[in-house]
């Protein structure tokens, strides 16, 4: 529970390290006694933060709770939650953010039939530049003279422009924790909202992308449609794992437990194929499963020697097209499991519900991982994996996620539409003998922790004040 305060007048602007997201590091749940629960968020933003002591976050109110949260005055210091109107909210989030920006930079339009930039489009879009002026005028309001000030990801690439235009003694980064889509499908968007985006970005001092590649096309979209990226410089810092905290974590006596549970669910001997995502679209869990049942079908030496422990937590459950994924993935791995399994052997295990200590399990057992994105900013996972692995993993890895350009030379890498080559690469890893997967796998560890999160974001800071 939390405690509750009136709400204080602003104080002077004094904050001199400022960032702002969409989610905040904090939820609130609201309880039918009309208690408010808080509840601290992770990640790599999260842990990268931590690096500041003296910081002010700013975010949104995601739900009832935070917004209740909100109009109570209730609160933890550096951090200020916005109460912007719910319907402004989903627009901008659901309608904008992650049903087009995303769709753009993932490359997800079937484009015969969408998208349709109709009048609907425009007044989410609205809504879309109703949000990030109210993210905008909060930090104008919040921060300190020349503080710096790191705005995060696609739901708020306007920001970086409004705020210069309130604050020009600000120093203004941006980071995109997404791909950046090349130049000719960014052009599907409407000319002028293309170029509203890039502008919005280009009102930073400073542009940052995860890797060289989503750097690039970036540069290529403002070199096309506006002439140039302006006096923007452009910085490519790639997140890496937190080892130690990770380390620590798979350690421990839950993870322990669960270890043994999918021993049991595995059965003896076997092997395993590992999967950890959310899902995504953008994470090709479906043709993952069809390379799994084409392996069985192709090398049935396999069959009953090789488990493929797969969990896809539910993402984005308020959009219909993300539960019809959820929902192919459920009938699919059924589906192999009907055609395959046997009385002691069942081909997919499969978990929706979002467990991260039971993830670490996984990872601990994976003799493979498979990271077969259509197209991912970077993919945390890749890296995760050889971090934590007890006996060594196998990496099969698409060559469209971010951690390739890092793990590419030590990793299986395939072409994540190809099912046929991708259950080929499932073989070759399954194949591998042990002396070869502990070798790369320290390999893979090294590179996946060469940037933590903590110096990932004091390397933007520090590049930032540079400029």
């Amino acid at each position: 529970m939390v405690s509750e305060h009136a709400p204080s007048s602003p104080a002077p602007s004094t904050a001199q390290v400022l960032v702002a997201s969409n989610r905040g590091p904090i939820t609130y749940t609201l309880g039918e006694d009309g208690t408010l629960d808080a509840k601290r968020g992770g990640g790599g933003l999260v842990s990268g933060l931590s690096a500041v002591d003296d910081k002010l976050w700013v975010c949104a109110a995601l739900g009832d709770g935070d917004r209740e949260a909100v109009r109570r005055g209730v609160g933890e210091p550096g951090v200020r939650m916005l109460d912007i109107d719910a319907e402004v909210h989903a627009d901008a989030y659901n309608g904008i953010a992650n049903s087009v920006l995303w769709f753009v930079h993932h490359l997800l339009y079937q484009t015969p039939v969408e998208p349709v930039f109709d009048a609907e489009f425009r007044r989410q879009w609205a809504s879309y530049e109703v949000y990030n002026r109210a993210f905008a005028q909060a930090l104008a309001e919040e921060a300190g003279t020349g503080a710096a000030v790191l705005v995060q990801d696609y739901h708020l690439a306007l920001v970086p422009g409004m705020l210069r235009e309130l604050r020009p003694d600000l120093r203004i980064g941006h980071f995109s924790h997404t791909p950046w889509a090349p130049v000719d499908y960014f052009r599907l968007l409407p000319d002028d909202i293309g170029e509203q985006l890039l502008r919005g970005i280009l009102g930073a001092d400073r542009a940052a992308f995860l890797t060289r590649r989503w750097a690039d096309a970036f540069i290529g979209c403002c070199t096309e449609i506006l002439g140039g990226t302006g006096r923007t410089r452009i910085g490519v810092h790639g997140l890496g794992a937190d080892a130690d905290f990770l380390r620590r974590r798979s350690q421990e006596a839950d993870v322990d437990e669960r270890m043994e549970a999918l021993r049991e669910q595995v059965g003896e001997g076997r092997k395993t194929i590992v999967r950890v995502d959310r899902t995504e679209l953008s994470k090709n869990i479906v043709r993952g499963l069809h390379a799994y049942r084409a392996l069985l079908e192709t090398h049935p030496e396999w069959r009953e020697r090789v488990v493929h422990v797969a969990f896809a937590y539910p993402s984005r459950q308020d959009l219909e097209v993300y539960r019809d994924y959820t929902a192919a993935v459920q009938s699919l791995a059924n589906e192999i499991n009907e055609a395959y399994g046997t009385e002691s052997w069942t081909p997919v295990v499969l978990h929706v519900k979002d467990d991260f200590a039971r993830s670490l399990a996984a990872y601990r057992l994976a003799d493979v991982a498979l990271v077969n994105p259509i197209r991912d900013g970077m993919n945390l996972v890749a890296k995760e994996v050889p971090v934590v692995s007890d006996h060594g993993c196998a990496l099969v890895l698409s060559r469209e996620a971010g951690a390739y350009e890092e793990l590419g030379e030590d990793a299986i890498t395939v072409n994540p539409y190809d099912v046929v080559g991708t259950a080929e690469a499932l073989h070759e890893a399954l194949s591998m003998s042990s002396e070869e997967r502990t070798g790369r796998t320290k390999r893979l560890a090294e590179a996946a922790t060469a940037l933590p999160p903590q110096q990932w974001f004091l390397d933007q800071l520090e590049a930032l004040r540079q400029e």
